[in-house]
Formats: structure tokens, sequence, C-alpha cells
């Protein structure tokens, strides 16, 4: 009779001890299933301001979420460029990316504002207008295009370089082949400057301008360093003539999965490290400038009226009408 009972009493013990693993399991399952992993793809390399600005965004994403939620950062074009990485957020396939307001032109056509030449009167007017009650509007537009804007990024202000004809004024660039982003914007203002637009990849521009191909080319003073661009341009011109912003953005349906206090920390993370990134955008301009020094590359302030005057125009134009309130709207921030 005991022989039974030990054997029941153990089988008891066997089955406790069971249920318990498996409700640690379910427990560890659980928990594994609530912690948010967030999967954010770009193209550029790991020693950029905006990579190490995501990483600083993940670190303060887990501290503040006390490791409830994370961000995975792939970087220098491992899930793609730029373009593809902005079709895999929309898709869904990716979370989150980082994204040139100029590339947002085609799904929100608002975003056009933000490259009007001159639209901006300087840095401050910049950062005040981004970080204001127009910037944040404008971070909600992707909506119905499939993404959520979290914050904004600095790339500078856009400048000419060249490889043999200086440009010291709008006139100069009259008959020259500018190499533009794909964006409307951009070409419209090289074509109000009596210029050929020529959208090349930023992959081949380096053999592009080598070759001849196109005569000059826009863009801020680390891309110009960064590409190798300065050893085949003599001039660079400080134009100025657009600020356009990235964006941080993230999937509309991952982010409206996001529990309320996540989403408030996702945005607190991605707000610091736009004033992370800015700082190291400020450090990485002034070794850039340096670096074109050295090199012995011309670096030439042009005719600024005159680069006004020939842009003017442009928001005048019937393709531009539906944006114009939005430039006032600019224009009106002090």
């Amino acid at each position: 009779m005991k022989k039974p009972g030990s054997m029941i009493f153990a089988g008891f013990l066997v089955g406790l001890f069971g249920v318990c693993l498996a409700r640690a399991f379910v427990s560890k399952s659980r928990g594994e299933a609530e912690r948010v992993v967030l999967k954010l793809g770009h193209g550029l390399d790991e020693q950029h301001p905006v990579h190490k600005a995501m990483l600083h965004m993940k670190t303060r994403l887990e501290e503040l979420s006390g490791g409830r939620a994370t961000i995975d950062v792939y970087p220098s074009g491992v899930l793609g460029n730029e373009v593809e990485c902005l079709e895999q957020v929309q898709m869904g396939v990716l979370a989150m990316t980082k994204v040139s307001t100029a590339a947002l032109e085609a799904f929100a056509p608002e975003m056009r504002v933000f490259g009007i030449p001159f639209v901006f009167r300087d840095e401050a007017h910049y950062w005040k207008t981004l970080n204001g009650a127009f910037g944040e509007r404008m971070l909600e537009l992707g909506g119905n295009e499939h993404f959520q804007g979290l914050c904004y990024y600095d790339s500078g202000d856009r400048n000419f370089y060249s490889t043999k004809k200086p440009i010291r004024s709008a006139a100069d660039v009259v008959g020259m082949k500018i190499r533009v982003m794909n964006s409307r914007t951009a070409m419209d203002m090289i074509k109000a400057m009596k210029g050929s637009a020529c959208p090349i990849s930023w992959g081949e521009l380096y053999t592009a301008l080598d070759q001849g191909i196109v005569d000059a080319a826009e863009n801020n003073w680390p891309s110009f360093v960064t590409s190798r661009h300065l050893e085949v341009c003599k001039f660079f011109t400080l134009s100025g003539h657009q600020r356009i912003p990235d964006m941080v953005i993230i999937n509309a349906k991952k982010w409206e999965r996001l529990p309320a206090d996540l989403q408030a920390m996702l945005r607190q993370a991605a707000k610091e490290s736009e004033v992370f990134q800015r700082e190291l955008w400020r450090e990485k301009t002034e070794q850039c400038i340096e670096a074109v020094k050295e090199r012995g590359v011309e670096i030439i302030t042009p005719d600024m009226a005159s680069f006004r005057e020939v842009c003017a125009p442009i928001l005048a134009q019937k393709e531009y009408q539906d944006i114009k309130a939005l430039y006032d709207e600019i224009q009106e921030v002090k």
C-alpha cells in the first residue's frame, strides 16, 4: 500500500513541477512578446552623424522604456538605399528609416515647400519653424502614405560646386549641366536659372563630374567631402539656395499598435536624438570646411541677390499654388 502511495505522491510532484515549468515558460514567452523591437534601415555609413544619432535614439528608448522597447539599426545600405528603405517602411517590412523630405514629395506633395529656394531666412528660422507648430503638423502628413514622422535631422544647406567654371552669380549657371536630386522643386530651380537639371544617381555622380557629363552639382559640405567630389571640383559656391530637412519616419500601422506610453517614449527618444544629431552635424561640417580649404578648392561668396531674384518666380507657377499658403506660413515664423 505504501509503494503505490509513494508513486502517486511522486507523480504529483512531477506534475506540479511540470506545471510550474510550463508557467515559467509561458511567463517568459509573454515577457519576450511584450518587448518591442523596431527594425530601422538607412543608407549612411557608421561614422555619419545620422547613424550615431540613431544609436543615441536606440539607447534612450531602452532607458526610457526600461528595456520594453529597442531599435535594431542597420546602416550602410545593407537593407537598401534611401528610396528602397522608404518603400519598405510603407509596406511594413521595415519599421523605421531616415529620408529626405525631397524624396517624400512624391508621396506627400506638401513636402515640396521645404524645397522652395530660400524658403528659410537662415538656420535659426529653419529650426524655429521645424520645432514649432508648423513642423509638428508636417510630421503628421504621411499618415495617408503609411508613415508617421517622428523628428527632423539636419542636412545642412545646399551649395553649388563645379569642376571648371566658377559660379559667382545666377548668370553663371546659364547653360551649365547641374546634377540635382530627383525632386521637382530642385529641377525647377535649375530651370529658373536657365541651366540644365540632371537628376543623376548619387553613386554615379563622381564619374559624371570627372568625365564632364555634368559641369556641377549641389549639396552640403559633408557630402562634398565624403563623396570625394572635392577631388574633381575646383570651386565651391556658398549659395545656400536650399535647406532641406531629413525626417525620421515609422510605419503608420506599427506606430498605431504601440501602446500610448511607448509612443511618448519613442517621440522623446527621437527628439533627443535630433538635438544630438544637430551638434554632431555642426562638428562634422566644421571639419569638412577645413578639409576643403586644405585641398585648395576655391570657396566663393556669390552675388546672393541674383539667385534670389531668378528663383522668386518659381512659387508663382501654377504647379506650386497648392503650397503657397504653407510657404506664407513659414515666412510668418519669427
